[in-house]
C-alpha cells in the first residue's frame, strides 16, 4: 500500500471517531452531564492519531513535497487551505479541552463551548477530509513527479515503522471502538 492509500484508509478512522464526538455531544444537549474520561481519550485520539500521526505524515511528506515541487499552486493549495485547516482544528481542540475543565471547575455555561467546539471540528473535518481524497492527494499523485512519490512512500513508510514499534494504530483503533461501542448503536 502506498502512503497516500494509508493516509485515506486513516481517513475512515478520523471520519468514525467523528460519529463519535457527534454522539457524545448530543447526549450532552439532550441533558446528560458529560463524561470527562471519554473526553479525555477522545482529545487523546484527535491529537496523537489524528494529528500527531497522520497529519504529521501529510505536513512531513506529502504536503513538503508538494509545496518544494508543484510550483505556486501547490504550495498556495498547501498552506492556504490544508495547513491552515489543519491549524484551525488544532484551535478548536485546545477550546474544548479549556472548556471542559471550565465545566469540570463548575462552570454550566461553558457546555455551550465544549459543544461549540467540538462539533466545529467534527464539520472542518469532515469537509477537509473530503478535499484531500477528492482533490488534494488526486492532484499530488498526478503531478508530484514519480521519484519525489516514491521518496514520499518511503518516508511515510519509516514513519509507520516507528509508528508500529509504539502500537499507535492498534491502541488508537482500540479506543475508537471501544468509544463506538459505548455511544454508537
Amino acid at each position: 500500500m502506498n502512503s497516500i492509500d494509508i493516509m485515506m484508509e486513516e481517513h475512515k478512522y478520523i471520519c468514525r471517531m467523528l460519529k463519535v464526538v457527534r454522539k457524545v455531544c448530543w447526549r450532552i444537549l439532550k441533558g446528560e452531564e458529560p463524561c470527562f474520561e471519554d473526553f479525555y481519550k477522545i482529545i487523546d485520539f484527535i491529537k496523537n492519531y489524528a494529528d500527531a500521526h497522520h497529519h504529521g505524515k501529510e505536513e512531513k511528506f506529502l504536503f513538503q513535497a508538494m509545496t518544494d515541487h508543484l510550483g505556486e499552486l501547490g504550495s498556495k493549495l498547501v498552506r492556504n487551505g490544508m495547513l491552515v485547516e489543519h491549524d484551525l482544528g488544532r484551535l478548536y481542540i485546545k477550546e474544548l479541552t479549556e472548556a471542559l475543565e471550565r465545566v469540570k471547575n463548575g462552570d454550566e455555561e461553558s457546555k455551550l463551548d465544549v459543544l461549540a467546539n467540538a462539533i466545529s471540528y467534527t464539520h472542518l473535518l469532515e469537509r477537509h477530509i473530503a478535499k484531500e481524497d477528492e482533490v488534494v492527494y488526486t492532484f499530488g499523485m498526478r503531478q508530484l513527479p514519480n521519484e519525489i512519490l516514491e521518496q514520499v512512500h518511503h518516508q511515510s513508510a519509516q514513519f509507520e515503522k516507528e509508528a508500529q514499534l509504539k502500537e499507535i494504530q492498534n491502541n488508537y483503533i482500540g479506543l475508537l471502538k471501544e468509544l463506538e461501542g459505548k455511544y454508537l448503536d
